[in-house]
């Protein structure tokens, strides 16, 4: 009787491709991917400041630049940061696949933008604080550093889901 010792197949070599990523290469990616991301992100900052913008009597840029409207301004401010943040987690969550990435990041920060815009209709419509009212208001108020807060916290709370 016969038994053959059992002996492991010698592993057949497949060759591995022959990636040559240039430093060049890398840069010149990289570079086009943050260029990619830059203008899209401010794109979506200014589709946000003009949905407040929207919520507010008058060009809210007016109101900011011209009246120096303080209330007008953290508003504002904290809409963008919000928007930031939304950008910011899309990128870091796309894994480096770019069109994945920035497809994801229009889509978040859209999302974002519109969930600012239904908290500042519910704290209108449920709380009673408007928007429209506290741009018109020359000292700041402190519904307005509530809203603005809201509006952050909108924003977090959305980056954090897409990450």
């Amino acid at each position: 009787m016969n038994i053959a010792s059992p002996v492991a197949p010698s592993p057949v070599p497949f060759p591995l491709p022959k990636v040559s990523t240039s430093l060049g290469d890398v840069l010149a990616h990289g570079s086009l991917a943050i260029l990619a991301y830059a203008i899209l992100g401010v794109l979506l900052l200014i589709a946000g400041f003009y949905v407040i913008d929207l919520a507010t009597p008058g060009r809210l840029s007016t109101v900011i630049r011209s009246d120096r409207n303080v209330n007008a301004t953290l508003l504002a401010a904290s809409s963008l940061s919000a928007v930031g943040l939304i950008v910011a987690a899309s990128i870091w969550s796309s894994g480096g696949a770019l069109r994945e990435g920035l497809i994801a990041t229009l889509v978040f920060g859209l999302v974002g933008i519109v969930a600012q815009a239904l908290g500042m209709i519910a704290f209108d419509r449920i709380a009673g604080i408007s928007v429209r009212e506290l741009t018109k208001e020359a000292s700041l108020q402190p519904a307005t550093v509530l809203l603005s807060v809201t509006h952050f916290v909108i924003g977090l709370v959305t980056a954090v889901a897409v990450i």
